[in-house]
Protein backbone atom coordinates (compact mmCIF):
# COMPACT_ATOMS: atom_id res chain seq x y z
CA UNK A 1 0.00 0.00 0.00
CA UNK A 2 1.43 3.44 -0.90
CA UNK A 3 2.60 5.70 1.88
CA UNK A 4 -0.04 8.36 1.10
CA UNK A 5 -2.87 5.84 1.35
CA UNK A 6 -1.45 4.50 4.62
CA UNK A 7 -1.38 8.00 6.08
CA UNK A 8 -4.95 8.65 4.90
CA UNK A 9 -6.20 5.42 6.48
CA UNK A 10 -4.36 6.23 9.71
CA UNK A 11 -5.86 9.75 9.78
CA UNK A 12 -9.38 8.39 9.25
CA UNK A 13 -8.82 5.79 11.96
CA UNK A 14 -7.61 8.50 14.34
CA UNK A 15 -10.67 10.65 13.67
CA UNK A 16 -12.98 7.68 14.15
CA UNK A 17 -11.27 6.78 17.42
CA UNK A 18 -11.68 10.32 18.71
CA UNK A 19 -15.36 10.37 17.79
CA UNK A 20 -15.93 7.04 19.53
CA UNK A 21 -14.01 8.22 22.59
CA UNK A 22 -16.05 11.46 22.70
CA UNK A 23 -19.26 9.43 22.48
CA UNK A 24 -18.16 7.21 25.36
CA UNK A 25 -17.30 10.24 27.49
CA UNK A 26 -20.66 11.90 26.78
CA UNK A 27 -22.54 8.69 27.56
CA UNK A 28 -20.60 8.31 30.81
CA UNK A 29 -21.36 11.93 31.80
CA UNK A 30 -25.05 11.32 31.12
CA UNK A 31 -25.48 8.00 32.92
CA UNK A 32 -23.16 8.89 35.83
CA UNK A 33 -24.63 12.37 36.27
CA UNK A 34 -25.41 11.94 39.98
CA UNK A 35 -21.87 10.88 40.84
CA UNK A 36 -20.18 13.50 38.66
CA UNK A 37 -22.38 16.38 39.81
CA UNK A 38 -21.83 15.44 43.45
CA UNK A 39 -18.07 15.26 42.92
CA UNK A 40 -17.92 18.57 41.01
CA UNK A 41 -19.99 20.40 43.64
CA UNK A 42 -17.63 19.13 46.34
CA UNK A 43 -14.59 20.19 44.30
CA UNK A 44 -15.95 23.71 43.75
CA UNK A 45 -16.80 24.10 47.43
CA UNK A 46 -13.32 22.86 48.35
CA UNK A 47 -11.69 25.46 46.10
CA UNK A 48 -13.93 28.14 47.61
CA UNK A 49 -13.30 27.20 51.26
CA UNK A 50 -9.64 26.21 51.02
CA UNK A 51 -8.32 29.78 51.67
CA UNK A 52 -10.23 29.86 54.97
CA UNK A 53 -8.79 26.50 56.03
CA UNK A 54 -5.30 27.66 55.04
CA UNK A 55 -5.74 30.83 57.11
CA UNK A 56 -6.83 28.75 60.12
CA UNK A 57 -3.79 26.54 59.61
CA UNK A 58 -1.57 29.61 59.80
CA UNK A 59 -3.26 30.43 63.10
CA UNK A 60 -1.87 27.12 64.45
CA UNK A 61 -5.14 25.20 64.06
CA UNK A 62 -4.53 21.67 62.69
CA UNK A 63 -5.73 21.36 59.10
CA UNK A 64 -8.01 18.40 59.86
CA UNK A 65 -9.67 20.29 62.73
CA UNK A 66 -9.99 23.46 60.66
CA UNK A 67 -11.55 21.47 57.81
CA UNK A 68 -14.03 19.89 60.20
CA UNK A 69 -14.99 23.30 61.64
CA UNK A 70 -15.47 24.83 58.19
CA UNK A 71 -17.58 21.89 56.97
CA UNK A 72 -19.79 22.02 60.07
CA UNK A 73 -20.23 25.80 59.86
CA UNK A 74 -21.05 25.60 56.14
CA UNK A 75 -23.52 22.77 56.67
CA UNK A 76 -25.14 24.71 59.53
CA UNK A 77 -25.54 27.85 57.43
CA UNK A 78 -27.02 25.91 54.52
CA UNK A 79 -29.37 24.10 56.92
CA UNK A 80 -30.60 27.40 58.36
CA UNK A 81 -31.23 28.80 54.89
CA UNK A 82 -33.00 25.59 53.81
CA UNK A 83 -35.16 25.61 56.96
CA UNK A 84 -36.11 29.25 56.35
CA UNK A 85 -37.04 28.49 52.76
CA UNK A 86 -39.11 25.47 53.82
CA UNK A 87 -40.83 27.50 56.53
CA UNK A 88 -41.68 30.27 54.08
CA UNK A 89 -42.83 27.72 51.53
CA UNK A 90 -45.12 26.23 54.17
CA UNK A 91 -46.50 29.70 54.90
CA UNK A 92 -46.97 30.20 51.17
CA UNK A 93 -48.91 26.92 51.05
CA UNK A 94 -51.18 28.03 53.90
CA UNK A 95 -51.86 31.31 52.10
CA UNK A 96 -52.37 29.58 48.76
CA UNK A 97 -56.14 30.30 48.59
CA UNK A 98 -55.29 34.01 48.53
CA UNK A 99 -52.84 33.48 45.68
CA UNK A 100 -55.13 31.08 43.84
CA UNK A 101 -57.88 33.59 43.07
CA UNK A 102 -55.81 35.77 40.68
CA UNK A 103 -54.44 32.64 39.00
CA UNK A 104 -57.94 31.22 38.65
CA UNK A 105 -59.21 34.47 37.15
CA UNK A 106 -56.33 34.56 34.68
CA UNK A 107 -56.75 30.88 33.77
CA UNK A 108 -60.50 31.33 33.29
CA UNK A 109 -59.88 34.25 30.96
CA UNK A 110 -57.42 32.20 28.91
CA UNK A 111 -59.77 29.22 28.95
CA UNK A 112 -62.68 31.31 27.68
CA UNK A 113 -60.53 32.58 24.83
CA UNK A 114 -59.51 29.03 23.95
CA UNK A 115 -63.12 27.82 24.04
CA UNK A 116 -64.16 30.61 21.70
CA UNK A 117 -61.31 29.70 19.36
CA UNK A 118 -62.26 26.00 19.45
CA UNK A 119 -65.87 26.88 18.74
CA UNK A 120 -64.85 28.77 15.61
CA UNK A 121 -62.64 25.88 14.54
CA UNK A 122 -65.40 23.32 15.11
CA UNK A 123 -67.72 25.29 12.83
CA UNK A 124 -65.40 24.74 9.88
CA UNK A 125 -64.60 21.08 10.69
CA UNK A 126 -66.38 18.39 8.64
CA UNK A 127 -69.32 16.75 10.40
CA UNK A 128 -68.66 13.48 12.13
CA UNK A 129 -69.41 10.54 9.91
CA UNK A 130 -71.99 7.99 10.91
CA UNK A 131 -70.52 5.05 12.73
CA UNK A 132 -67.27 6.86 13.49
CA UNK A 133 -65.94 5.96 16.91
CA UNK A 134 -65.01 8.63 19.39
CA UNK A 135 -62.06 7.86 21.62
CA UNK A 136 -62.37 9.18 25.17
CA UNK A 137 -59.25 9.68 27.20
CA UNK A 138 -59.57 8.68 30.82
CA UNK A 139 -58.91 11.07 33.67
CA UNK A 140 -55.24 11.60 34.36
CA UNK A 141 -53.76 11.82 37.82
CA UNK A 142 -51.49 14.79 37.32
CA UNK A 143 -50.43 15.29 40.94
CA UNK A 144 -49.76 11.61 41.55
CA UNK A 145 -47.81 11.26 38.30
CA UNK A 146 -45.75 14.36 39.14
CA UNK A 147 -44.89 13.04 42.61
CA UNK A 148 -43.92 9.62 41.30
CA UNK A 149 -41.85 11.21 38.54
CA UNK A 150 -39.93 13.32 41.06
CA UNK A 151 -38.97 10.44 43.36
CA UNK A 152 -35.80 9.67 41.41
CA UNK A 153 -34.73 13.33 41.48
CA UNK A 154 -35.40 13.53 45.22
CA UNK A 155 -33.38 10.37 45.82
CA UNK A 156 -30.46 11.76 43.77
CA UNK A 157 -30.58 15.05 45.69
CA UNK A 158 -30.59 13.32 49.09
CA UNK A 159 -27.73 11.06 47.99
CA UNK A 160 -25.67 14.03 46.83
CA UNK A 161 -26.41 16.06 49.95
CA UNK A 162 -25.29 13.13 52.09
CA UNK A 163 -21.95 12.60 50.36
CA UNK A 164 -20.91 16.23 49.70
CA UNK A 165 -19.92 17.04 53.33
CA UNK A 166 -17.71 13.94 53.56
CA UNK A 167 -16.09 14.60 50.21
CA UNK A 168 -15.56 18.23 51.14
CA UNK A 169 -13.91 17.34 54.44
CA UNK A 170 -11.54 14.79 52.88
CA UNK A 171 -10.60 17.17 50.05
CA UNK A 172 -9.81 19.99 52.49
CA UNK A 173 -8.05 17.88 55.12
CA UNK A 174 -5.97 15.77 52.71
CA UNK A 175 -5.18 18.49 50.18
CA UNK A 176 -1.40 17.99 50.24
CA UNK A 177 -1.62 14.20 50.06
CA UNK A 178 -4.07 14.38 47.14
CA UNK A 179 -1.83 16.90 45.34
CA UNK A 180 1.24 14.68 45.80
CA UNK A 181 -0.64 11.56 44.68
CA UNK A 182 -1.89 13.40 41.59
CA UNK A 183 1.67 14.36 40.64
CA UNK A 184 2.73 10.72 40.90
CA UNK A 185 0.25 9.80 38.16
CA UNK A 186 2.44 11.52 35.54
CA UNK A 187 6.00 10.84 34.34
CA UNK A 188 8.70 12.98 36.01
CA UNK A 189 9.39 14.96 32.82
CA UNK A 190 5.72 16.07 32.62
CA UNK A 191 5.12 17.00 36.26
CA UNK A 192 6.22 20.60 35.88
CA UNK A 193 3.69 21.21 33.10
CA UNK A 194 0.99 19.41 35.08
CA UNK A 195 1.82 21.50 38.16
CA UNK A 196 1.52 24.71 36.12
CA UNK A 197 -1.79 23.56 34.62
CA UNK A 198 -3.23 22.68 38.04
CA UNK A 199 -2.07 26.04 39.41
CA UNK A 200 -3.90 27.82 36.58
CA UNK A 201 -7.00 25.71 37.23
CA UNK A 202 -6.85 26.71 40.89
CA UNK A 203 -6.59 30.40 40.03
CA UNK A 204 -9.39 30.24 37.48
CA UNK A 205 -11.82 28.36 39.72
CA UNK A 206 -11.04 30.41 42.81
CA UNK A 207 -11.38 33.69 40.93
CA UNK A 208 -14.61 32.52 39.31
CA UNK A 209 -16.11 31.40 42.62
CA UNK A 210 -15.11 34.54 44.52
CA UNK A 211 -16.27 36.82 41.71
CA UNK A 212 -19.54 34.97 41.24
CA UNK A 213 -20.20 35.01 44.99
CA UNK A 214 -19.65 38.76 45.11
CA UNK A 215 -21.93 39.32 42.09
CA UNK A 216 -24.57 37.05 43.65
CA UNK A 217 -24.39 38.96 46.93
CA UNK A 218 -24.91 42.25 45.08
CA UNK A 219 -27.88 40.81 43.17
CA UNK A 220 -29.48 39.38 46.32
CA UNK A 221 -29.14 42.69 48.20
CA UNK A 222 -30.45 44.70 45.25
CA UNK A 223 -33.42 42.33 44.78
CA UNK A 224 -34.14 42.38 48.52
CA UNK A 225 -34.23 46.19 48.55
CA UNK A 226 -36.41 46.24 45.42
CA UNK A 227 -38.98 43.82 46.82
CA UNK A 228 -39.01 45.63 50.17
CA UNK A 229 -39.74 48.93 48.42
CA UNK A 230 -42.55 47.29 46.43
CA UNK A 231 -44.04 45.85 49.63
CA UNK A 232 -43.76 42.17 48.74
CA UNK A 233 -44.15 39.52 51.43
CA UNK A 234 -40.95 37.68 52.42
CA UNK A 235 -38.69 40.23 50.66
CA UNK A 236 -35.39 38.71 51.79
CA UNK A 237 -36.09 35.10 50.84
CA UNK A 238 -37.78 36.18 47.62
CA UNK A 239 -34.74 38.33 46.86
CA UNK A 240 -32.42 35.45 47.73
CA UNK A 241 -34.07 33.04 45.29
CA UNK A 242 -34.57 35.69 42.59
CA UNK A 243 -31.01 37.00 42.89
CA UNK A 244 -29.47 33.54 42.63
CA UNK A 245 -31.64 32.74 39.61
CA UNK A 246 -30.56 36.03 38.02
CA UNK A 247 -26.96 34.78 38.02
CA UNK A 248 -27.74 32.26 35.28
CA UNK A 249 -26.66 33.74 31.92
CA UNK A 250 -29.43 34.53 29.43
CA UNK A 251 -32.16 32.42 31.07
CA UNK A 252 -31.66 33.92 34.52
CA UNK A 253 -33.68 37.06 33.86
CA UNK A 254 -36.81 35.00 33.13
CA UNK A 255 -36.17 32.69 36.09
CA UNK A 256 -35.79 35.68 38.42
CA UNK A 257 -39.33 36.84 37.56
CA UNK A 258 -41.00 33.72 38.94
CA UNK A 259 -40.54 34.26 42.74
CA UNK A 260 -41.88 37.86 42.81
CA UNK A 261 -44.67 36.85 40.42
CA UNK A 262 -45.93 34.12 42.75
CA UNK A 263 -45.54 36.18 45.93
CA UNK A 264 -46.99 39.32 44.33
CA UNK A 265 -50.27 37.65 43.40
CA UNK A 266 -51.44 38.29 46.96
CA UNK A 267 -50.38 41.95 47.06
CA UNK A 268 -51.13 43.26 43.60
CA UNK A 269 -54.31 43.14 41.54
CA UNK A 270 -53.06 45.13 38.54
CA UNK A 271 -50.26 44.51 36.08
CA UNK A 272 -48.43 47.77 36.84
CA UNK A 273 -46.30 46.63 39.83
CA UNK A 274 -45.33 43.42 38.03
CA UNK A 275 -44.13 45.40 35.03
CA UNK A 276 -42.07 47.62 37.31
CA UNK A 277 -40.50 44.64 39.13
CA UNK A 278 -39.77 42.77 35.90
CA UNK A 279 -38.21 45.90 34.36
CA UNK A 280 -35.92 46.40 37.36
CA UNK A 281 -34.89 42.73 37.45
CA UNK A 282 -34.11 42.92 33.72
CA UNK A 283 -32.03 46.04 34.41
CA UNK A 284 -30.15 44.17 37.15
CA UNK A 285 -29.45 41.31 34.75
CA UNK A 286 -28.15 43.66 32.02
CA UNK A 287 -25.87 45.49 34.45
CA UNK A 288 -24.62 42.18 35.83
CA UNK A 289 -23.93 40.64 32.43
CA UNK A 290 -22.25 43.71 30.94
CA UNK A 291 -20.48 45.33 33.91
CA UNK A 292 -20.19 43.19 37.04
CA UNK A 293 -19.42 39.79 35.51
CA UNK A 294 -16.77 41.10 33.04
CA UNK A 295 -15.14 43.16 35.81
CA UNK A 296 -15.19 40.53 38.58
CA UNK A 297 -15.30 37.20 36.73
CA UNK A 298 -14.63 37.53 33.01
CA UNK A 299 -11.04 38.80 33.30
CA UNK A 300 -10.00 35.39 34.62
CA UNK A 301 -12.39 33.01 32.83
CA UNK A 302 -12.04 34.60 29.35
CA UNK A 303 -14.71 32.63 27.48
CA UNK A 304 -16.33 34.07 24.37
CA UNK A 305 -20.11 34.44 24.11
CA UNK A 306 -20.54 31.60 21.62
CA UNK A 307 -18.55 29.12 23.72
CA UNK A 308 -20.50 30.19 26.80
CA UNK A 309 -23.86 29.73 25.06
CA UNK A 310 -22.96 26.32 23.64
CA UNK A 311 -21.67 25.25 27.06
CA UNK A 312 -24.90 26.29 28.77
CA UNK A 313 -27.00 24.48 26.16
CA UNK A 314 -24.94 21.28 26.34
CA UNK A 315 -24.54 20.97 30.11
CA UNK A 316 -28.09 22.17 30.72
CA UNK A 317 -29.33 19.38 28.44
CA UNK A 318 -26.98 16.90 30.10
CA UNK A 319 -27.60 17.68 33.79
CA UNK A 320 -30.55 20.08 33.92
CA UNK A 321 -30.41 22.93 36.43
CA UNK A 322 -27.10 21.75 37.92
CA UNK A 323 -25.66 21.72 34.41
CA UNK A 324 -26.49 25.41 34.02
CA UNK A 325 -24.69 26.13 37.30
CA UNK A 326 -21.61 24.03 36.50
CA UNK A 327 -21.34 24.87 32.79
CA UNK A 328 -19.06 27.91 33.13
CA UNK A 329 -16.49 26.40 35.56
CA UNK A 330 -16.35 23.16 33.55
CA UNK A 331 -15.72 25.05 30.31
CA UNK A 332 -13.17 27.31 32.00
CA UNK A 333 -11.23 24.28 33.25
CA UNK A 334 -11.38 22.68 29.78
CA UNK A 335 -9.94 25.89 28.33
CA UNK A 336 -7.03 25.81 30.80
CA UNK A 337 -6.32 22.18 29.89
CA UNK A 338 -6.42 23.02 26.19
CA UNK A 339 -4.00 25.92 26.74
CA UNK A 340 -1.45 23.55 28.33
CA UNK A 341 -1.74 20.73 25.77
CA UNK A 342 0.01 21.65 22.54
CA UNK A 343 -2.31 19.69 20.26
CA UNK A 344 -5.39 21.31 21.85
CA UNK A 345 -4.17 24.90 21.96
CA UNK A 346 -6.23 25.89 18.85
CA UNK A 347 -9.36 24.79 20.75
CA UNK A 348 -8.31 26.92 23.72
CA UNK A 349 -7.81 29.93 21.46
CA UNK A 350 -11.23 29.36 19.92
CA UNK A 351 -12.88 29.23 23.36
CA UNK A 352 -11.39 32.62 24.26
CA UNK A 353 -11.57 34.29 20.82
Amino acid sequence: MPVEETKAVAAKSSVSSRIIAAGIVIAFCYWASTVLVTLLVAVLMAYFLDPVVTWMERMRIPRALGSLIIVLVTAGMLSVIAYSLIDRADQFGRDWPKYREPLRAASQAVESKMEAFEKHVSEIEPAQKAGEQVVTIGESHTVRDALVGRLDSLYAFVLAATFVPFLLFFMLAAKRQVWHATMQLFPPNERTAVRDALADVTQVLRSYLLGTSLVGLILVLASWLLFWLFGLDFPFLTGLVSGICNLVPYLGVIMSWVPPLLVGLKNYHTIGPFVGIFAMLTFFHIVTANLLVPALVGWRVRLNALALTVSLLFWGWMWGAMGLILAIPITAVLKVVCDHVESLQPVGRWLSA
